[in-house]
């Protein structure tokens, strides 16, 4: 199926448990290499659309030093862009996690995910973007959902395939793949044709 990948080293530039598993679903073979400490921020001129690609791009820049002849490297990011147009990022702890939730409770927001695929000679990228329409959360399962699932490493402070998900989202409209972070149909479709002449 992935014959056209076989000349690559297929490498995940990321540190999300979801990535590798939504991207081993592919099929593929690849080697997931977190890089700590890569600089996030963008500039203000930017879109609140542009800002995942934007920092999608950044991630796959660091990894350039240590990319050979053969490397193949998928790089994404992704944000939440509450119906207000602010960019909710990575919960800084259970307060700003807890504050995230009340912000998308009875409300919809739209979650971009930016994915960049490179070599030393080539570079693609694309984003896609789903809007989540959550309905109205109490307190209490808010409070609980931070206490019990922690989701400190998540745009917005929620996982959509978590128990937040199950309760919260009345509707969906584009991928939900993309929500939890990879929009693996998308990016199929890309590395299918990856390196075809």
């Amino acid at each position: 199926m992935w014959d056209n990948l076989s000349q690559y080293n297929i490498i995940l530039g990321s540190q999300s448990p979801r990535r590798k598993q939504l991207l081993a679903g592919l099929g593929i073979i690849f080697e997931q290499k977190p890089m700590p400490d890569i600089d996030e921020s963008f500039p203000s001129s930017l879109s609140c659309e542009e800002v995942a690609p934007y920092i999608a791009g950044k991630k796959s820049e660091a990894y350039l030093p240590m990319m050979q002849q053969d490397t193949l490297l998928i790089t994404a990011d992704t944000v939440v862009i509450d119906a207000q147009r602010n960019i909710l990022g990575k919960p800084k702890g259970a307060a700003d996690a807890t504050q995230m939730l009340q912000t998308l409770s009875q409300s919809t927001h739209r979650v971009v995910t930016g994915v960049v695929v490179r070599t030393i000679d080539k570079m693609e990228m694309f984003s896609s973007t789903t809007a989540v329409t959550f309905g109205a959360l109490t307190q209490e399962q808010i409070d609980y959902y931070v206490r019990e699932y922690k989701p400190f490493d998540k745009a917005g402070a929620y996982g959509i395939q978590e128990w937040i998900g199950y309760i919260a989202i009345e509707k969906i409209n584009g991928s939900f793949y993309n929500v939890m972070g990879l929009p693996v149909h998308q990016l199929s479709q890309l590395l299918f044709n990856f390196g075809k002449k």
